[in-house]
């Protein structure tokens, strides 16, 4: 097993180069020289007020730094990566903020036997030297049913647990005042991780393997294992699956939850989860707590504690009343503390209605002499789509993301939809309309984008008017909406490719004499045709495929070939006609 790559300058100096990252760009914060402690810059706001000092091993950041500021932390102790920090920190640390006039300090440490060790004895250092200090240990873990004698560990809950205590300071309230209130609330957070990669400590290999599609449970945030492995779930079986293990009774360690208890929710990213994924999970543990008839008063959603690159999430839920929804709402200028809306979210109309607009009278949608017609070339087109689908991925996959054929294929098969459930009218501009709606909804993409533009475009040249130089128009004014949009010219290795010579050709229309029009139509065709195959010499200067290597794409543009293939269908249609 190799070790991960981090960007990184070293190994070695990757905490002390971290730290002074974070300090210099943020203006509230300071280095305590000779040590790895980081302080608020203005420690003089703290004369006659409880410091907050927290900390612990590197590699959960945006904790515990980012957590600094008025409002919560005071000051923090980073160790190396996973790694308590020395006592002589620590101490270094207390003594900063007693001889800058703080009434006392409060360690607020994770319950880790290092830290509690490390932090414990500067405690009675500082003590010994006549300075008033106490320590909250925080122990949110919801993970093991049956904690051993080392307890349940500390997790993201010891981020609300800055939040609570550095209001309380910043109200004023006494040392010990502070520690009731911060070990009352404490009791009421809980929190599980579940992990679906491992994360490794820089220069060394992971901490241990997850094969693909399996998930760790309860899993810490040092890259140490859960306590039971699965095979990855849904979203929403995941999360109920972690709820129903945190508020399990039969577990020592269960968080004590019932319907109609009020909850702040954290949805935490542990590294790497994607904030799609994140969001998800988010939607899923709203949508299962409300089901439980829990009111969930606020969310945090994004990156609090990490455990380096593990891709991952953690839940934390904290029983919540007026009180403490008071001291969560106040003010704080931590860099790494988000904006939370202050607004109790269960309950709440999450949805509007559109809005009403006055509409046009509709057109006349009963059956004429086009009307069977027009179905059948419908029909002919959607056939030709659905049957190169493979053909239309294939090319697209040499310079795209090989769906092209997949999106027209939606488009053809929304169509297929549309005939079996409405009449078609009579009247042509009154279909592309419809068409244009239907390909904007269910084709999706830029091609989706293209044809409704275009759609949209020709269907006015064609309302009320029969004339072949009407269609003549209609196309004309289609072709240049998706120049004007799409922001593409012939000979750019696109759609237009096939479509604009198509389209100069179709122009003849208009001064065609009677019964040359299928002829017309043909030559149209054949234009398109080999302007398509002339896309694979082009160089493409638009679209994906501008962004790949021209030796790589050699294929014609899957988009006129598109195309073609519906023009080629069109005239297929209206020959049998004939």
């Amino acid at each position: 097993m190799q070790a991960h790559r981090k960007l990184v300058n070293s190994v070695q100096g990757c905490v002390d180069e971290a730290l002074w990252g974070m300090v210099s760009g943020h203006g509230g914060l300071t280095l305590l020289e000779g040590q790895r402690v980081v302080l608020r810059s203005d420690l003089g706001a703290l004369r006659g007020r409880v410091a907050l000092v927290a900390g612990g091993g590197s590699g959960h950041e945006p904790a515990h730094a980012g957590y600094i500021g008025k409002g919560m932390l005071s000051g923090v102790v980073a160790g190396a990566v996973f790694a308590s920090p020395p006592p002589g920190s620590v101490l270094a640390a207390i003594l900063a903020m007693w001889r800058g006039g703080a009434s006392g300090v409060l360690l607020i440490v994770k319950n880790y036997t290092g830290d509690r060790l490390n932090f414990g004895l500067a405690l009675e250092q500082a003590r010994a030297k006549g300075v008033p200090v106490s320590m909250v240990v925080v122990a949110d873990d919801c993970a093991f049913t049956a904690p051993s004698k080392a307890g349940r560990r500390g997790l993201c809950g010891t981020v609300l647990v800055h939040k609570l205590a550095g209001a309380l300071a910043e109200e004023g309230r006494t040392l010990d005042e502070i520690v009731q209130k911060v070990n009352e609330a404490a009791q009421g957070i809980g929190t599980l991780g579940v992990s679906l990669s491992p994360c490794s400590v820089p220069g060394s290999c992971p901490n241990f393997e997850l094969p693909p599609g399996e998930m760790e449970l309860g899993l810490g945030i040092h890259g140490e294992p859960g306590i039971k492995r699965s095979k990855v779930g849904t979203a929403d079986e995941v999360v109920k699956f972690m709820i129903d293990h945190m508020t399990d009774p039969s577990s020592q360690s269960h968080l004590p939850l019932k319907a109609g208890d009020t909850v702040v929710l954290v949805v935490n990213n542990l590294g790497s989860l994607s904030c799609l994924e994140l969001a998800i999970v988010k939607g899923s543990a709203i949508r299962y707590l409300e089901e439980r008839g829990v009111c969930i008063a606020r969310v945090m959603s994004g990156t609090f504690m990490t455990s380096l690159e593990m891709a991952g999430v953690s839940l934390t839920l904290m029983l919540a009343n007026q009180d403490i929804l008071r001291l969560f709402d106040a003010d704080t200028t931590a860099p790494a503390w988000p904006k939370v809306s202050n607004v109790t979210l269960s309950g709440r109309n999450r949805t509007i209605g559109p809005t009403q607009e006055h509409t046009a009278e509709p057109e006349n949608t009963t059956q004429g002499p086009r009307s069977a017609v027009l179905r059948r070339v419908l029909q002919g087109v959607c056939t030709s789509l659905l049957a190169q689908q493979e053909v239309l991925n294939e090319l697209d996959r040499a310079a795209g993301d090989g769906d092209c054929g997949n999106t027209h294929a939606l488009a053809a098969q929304a169509i297929q939809e549309w005939l079996q459930g409405h009449v078609t009218p009579d009247c042509p501009g009154q279909l592309l309309s419809s068409l244009a709606g239907l390909v904007q909804e269910h084709m999706g993409g830029s091609s989706g984008a293209l044809y409704s533009l275009f759609l949209t475009a020709a269907a006015p040249h064609l309302k009320g008017k029969t004339e072949l130089s009407a269609w003549a128009d209609a196309v004309h004014a289609g072709m240049e909406a998706m120049k004007r949009y799409g922001g593409a010219e012939q000979g750019d290795r696109t759609m237009l490719d096939a479509l604009c010579p198509a389209v100069e050709e179709l122009s003849k229309l208009s001064t065609v004499p009677p019964g040359g029009e299928m002829e017309v139509l043909q030559s149209a065709v054949e234009r398109a045709v080999s302007g398509a195959e002339r896309t694979r010499n082009l160089t493409a200067k638009a679209g994906r495929a501008s962004y790949i290597a021209a030796q790589h794409v050699t294929q014609p543009d899957p988009g006129a070939v598109a195309v073609a293939t519906i023009l080629k269908a069109i005239l297929t249609a209206l020959q049998d006609e004939v």
